[in-house]
């Protein structure tokens, strides 16, 4: 649905706004009058360094000891001290609601000079010079006082000694056995002769000899029974020998390695039972505790990699638990460890292993009032009901059904289309790899493959057009390679689709629309399809994340060999004409987040669709389209290409909007940054165009050729978000800038009368 504003009302709300602006700015040019007259205001510090030799990385260091000065002086914008301002402006016996809530949002105490510990500060860079190997070195500090402006400033002088480095780095004689696998942790020390002396750099030793003990069993050491010493005493040119050795308190279970003794595995586990003796069952080294089996053994077993007789390590800790969680069936894992009494172990350390396995819910039944926006531009309400099964052969299989009915509307352009649909869909999934020729799990460190078989219905009528009967089914697996990576592959995908009760409307669309109707025509694909995606913006906590997404869709290829051929020498399956193609595409996307939740959001998409054999044209729900709520926003869905197309009849109000093509290419720059509460803003650019790869009659202008930038259709805009712990409601405004449906010379337009307004849930990338 397209908005045109009022561009003088725009004008007019833009210069109340700058008003008041300047306004409030001019007010807070000037905050002297409000300094006590005792007092200065600080106005931050300077940092000057002096050196008797050269240093590595000198700026890094300088920026190191200027975030040690302390405090911070009040914050300026443009310039000005408006949080300071709004301070002294909230200290009135009435200061006004509009001063308080100002106040409330930006206001800042004032910091004075008479605050300042310049004395306590030069001890600090001191301390951070020799906590960095710069021994002996001094600080000074002066006040420079401007008693006309009431301002004073901290001025700082370090003189910086030549830094001790590295002779020699050695393990002190200790106790056996912690003794070797001390020194073959450090045989693979970063800490080469010559390195700077530095706190920083041996607390990072520590931990990493520690992590390499852990891995090695010493299931109680502790990095804090590590220390470091420096001699000095065989040099006299600033160079010392590091080390290493432990503490004298260190007790004496921290020094002996844990193997694993018995490994009991709870497999219904309730607090509620825990006092209750159960029946174990040994299975592979393993005991299982369960009165009725809950869960056969033979199918959680390769869950676990902890094995008896092995040395502790809390990774493979780690990764028991981390599969054992993905199955589906449990809601808690918890694995807990025992220590068993060494006077009954003849002096060996032992540790069992206790996993207890909380089960979740074995049946849920839910229903949902749904808003549902996709990205063809559709909008309305859906309610689902759904039903899970969990456990359902005792091997961790979940049973997942469920029915949807919802009703659309697609707004765009003039013309309103709405859809009624009904879908029913059937999956299994089970935990583990189903497959004629046995596969090895432990090829799987990180998480055991899913496999995963589904079936669905689908109805959907579409006003005055069509109803389509689709069904699908799916055979495949999905797996995690580690915490970023994702492999999906289905060797079996079908899909067949039925194009019934068509109307004289559409009949005469698909008559002028050969590329249409071909496209609707082949209506049962085969084939496989393989999705890779590696994913860092699971974690939130990175500065820099990158995405990627590759699919391969290929249909037809394996049905080829079956095929047979009528005497149009169209090739079919069960008397089923069926599509062949290859399909693959790419998508890119790289998040840089700054502090204080502002975002800088990239994306990059390349898809390219080759037809062969029986197919002409790729079929009708394979083709690209470009424009909408998540593609280039400032076009309709698509409405967009392709190439440099103009559809004649786009004017009619009963236009069936289907612009498509067999390649896509596409751009997003878009900066997000917080506004207040729960809402968000966004600037962003948009680029982007479907073509096809021959010419096609019904679609002039549409091939792909050198030229296909200048063919880009470009649109920038503002949005608003409702971002509620992760659940966003998007609102976007989007102008054309670029529109490669007009003739050369005419497309490069600001066309503020187009403006297209796009709801969604979610981010667009």
């Amino acid at each position: 649905m397209k908005n045109k504003f009022n561009i003088n009302t725009l004008l007019t709300y833009c210069k109340f706004t700058f008003a008041l602006l300047f306004i409030i700015l001019f007010q807070a040019c000037s905050i002297v009058k409000h300094i006590p007259e005792d007092e200065l205001l600080y106005t931050g510090a300077t940092l000057k360094i002096k050196t008797d030799s050269i240093v590595e990385n000198e700026s890094e260091l300088k920026a190191e000891l200027k975030s040690t000065i302390s405090p911070e002086p009040n914050s300026k914008v443009l310039g000005m001290y408006l949080g300071l301002y709004y301070y002294y402006k909230n200290q009135k016996e009435k200061p006004g609601f509009i001063n308080r809530w100002l106040y409330k949002k930006i206001g800042e105490e004032p910091v004075y000079q008479s605050a300042i510990e310049t004395f306590e500060v030069e001890d600090i860079l001191v301390n951070k010079l020799e906590n960095h190997g710069f021994f002996y070195s001094s600080s000074s500090s002066d006040i420079i006082e401007n008693e006309v402006d009431k301002k004073a400033t901290a001025a700082y002088e370090v003189q910086i000694k030549q830094p001790y480095k590295m002779g020699t780095y050695q393990v002190d004689s200790l106790p056996a056995p912690i003794f070797s696998e001390i020194k073959k942790s450090v045989a693979n020390t970063e800490f080469k002769p010559g390195i700077r002396f530095d706190l920083d750099f041996l607390k990072t030793e520590r931990l990493r000899i520690d992590a390499d003990l852990k891995n090695a069993g010493y299931y109680n050491f502790n990095s804090e029974f590590l220390i470091f010493e420096a001699d000095t005493t065989r040099y006299k040119n600033r160079t010392f020998d590091l080390y290493l050795r432990l503490k004298s308190t260190v007790p004496e279970e921290a020094i002996k390695p844990y193997k694993i003794g018995s490994i009991n595995i709870h497999t219904d586990y309730d607090i509620k039972k825990d006092s209750v003796e159960q029946k174990s069952t040994r299975f592979n080294e393993k005991n299982y505790i369960q009165d009725e089996e809950f869960f056969k053994t033979k199918h959680l077993d390769p869950f676990i990699t902890l094995n008896e007789g092995e040395l502790y390590n809390p990774r493979a800790s780690r990764n028991t638990a981390r599969r054992l969680s993905t199955i589906g069936t449990y809601k808690f894992v918890n694995i807990q460890y025992d220590e068993r009494d060494s006077t009954l172990t003849d002096s060996s350390r032992v540790l069992d292993a206790n996993i207890y396995l909380s089960p979740l819910n074995k049946r849920s039944l839910t229903a949902e009032l749904q808003a549902v926006t996709k990205s063809n531009n559709f909008a309305g309400p859906a309610l689902e009901f759904s039903y899970n099964n969990r456990n359902v052969f005792k091997g961790g299989e979940i049973l997942s059904l469920s029915t949807s009915l919802g009703y659309e509307l697609q707004m765009g352009s003039g013309n309103t289309i709405s859809n009624t649909s009904l879908g029913i869909k059937s999956e299994m999934t089970f935990p583990r790899v189903i497959f004629p020729i046995k596969i090895n799990d432990d090829f799987f460190e990180y998480s055991i493959p899913k496999t995963k078989v589904s079936l669905g219905v689908d109805y959907l009528s579409r006003t005055e057009l069509y109803t389509l009967l689709s069904g699908t089914a799916e055979f495949g697996y999905s797996w995690n390679a580690n915490k970023y990576t994702t492999h999906n592959i289905n060797p079996i995908s079908i899909n067949y689709n039925n194009l019934i009760n068509t109307s004289d409307e559409f009949e005469e669309i698909l008559d002028e629309n050969s590329y249409l109707e071909q496209s609707f025509e082949q209506q049962f694909i085969a084939g496989l399809n393989y999705s890779f995606t590696y994913n860092e913006m699971v974690d939130a906590s990175k500065k820099i994340q990158f995405y990627t997404n590759i699919n391969l869709d290929i249909a037809g290829n394996g049905l080829s060999l079956f095929d047979s051929k009528d005497s149009n020498e169209t090739q079919t399956f069960l008397g089923l004409e069926y599509a062949q193609y290859v399909k693959a595409d790419i998508d890119l996307r790289y998040h840089f987040n700054f502090k204080n939740e502002k975002t800088l959001a990239t994306r990059l998409f390349a898809g390219y669709g080759i037809p062969y054999g029986n197919s002409e044209y790729l079929p009708y729900i394979k083709q690209y389209y470009s424009g909408g709520p998540n593609s280039v926003r400032a076009f309709s869905v698509r409405s967009l290409g392709p190439g440099t197309y103009v559809s004649e009849d786009n004017t009619d109000d009963d236009y069936y909007l289907d612009q498509t093509g067999n390649i896509r290419l596409e751009a997003n720059v878009e900066y997000r940054f917080p506004l207040f509460s729960y809402f968000k803003g966004a600037l962003f650019a948009d680029a982007g165009n479907v073509w096809n790869s021959t010419e096609i009659e019904d679609t002039p202008g549409g091939k792909f050729s050198s030229d296909f930038i200048n063919e880009f259709g470009i649109g920038v805009g503002v949005g608003l978000r409702v971002d509620v712990q992760g659940f966003v409601i998007r609102f976007d405004f989007a102008t054309p800038v670029h529109d490669p449906s007009l003739e050369e010379g005419e497309r490069y337009d600001f066309q503020y009368k187009e403006t297209t307004f796009n709801f969604a849930i979610g981010y667009p990338f």
